[in-house]
């Protein structure tokens, strides 16, 4: 494409974040940024049902939730249904490239967060894509 604007893949993205202002301020970013958010969520459960329901095509997740279940369960079951999970967090997982497409590390900024989704797009398009600070790709899912 010469000019004009690549077609995306990531439309549709499920927040899932137990710290109120960080999911506030991730669904203000990426809606700014045009991208539909499903919903901003912070219950293992609540995320179970909307992928069962609705269609999703990147989900946001922290690794730490609340409940005892975790982001990465959540990235588990997104898996086994073909939805990709980025990790943003302030706490690596050792495992994170079995179930997730990449890992943003918190504290981020605005600017890496959409530069993390964009890369994420980019990613799952099988496009190259240069991650911005604190984004880890995980080349194994690109076809997950």
């Amino acid at each position: 494409m010469l000019f004009g604007k690549r077609k995306r893949k990531v439309k549709r993205i499920l927040i899932v974040e137990d710290e109120p202002l960080t999911a506030f301020d991730n669904e203000t970013i990426l809606r700014d940024a045009g991208y539909e958010v499903v919903a901003t969520i912070d219950k293992f459960a609540d995320a179970l049902k909307l992928i069962e329901r609705e269609k999703i095509d990147l989900i946001v997740s922290d690794v730490r939730l609340k409940s005892q279940q975790t982001g990465i369960d959540l990235a588990r079951a997104a898996k086994a249904k073909g939805i990709p999970t980025l990790f943003a967090t302030g706490h690596p997982y050792p495992e994170a490239p079995q179930v997730a497409i990449g890992c943003l590390m918190k504290p981020y900024s605005e600017r890496q967060l959409k530069g993390a989704i964009e890369a994420v797009d980019r990613f799952l398009s099988g496009d190259r894509a240069k991650p911005p600070k604190g984004l880890e790709l995980f080349e194994d899912q690109a076809e997950a």
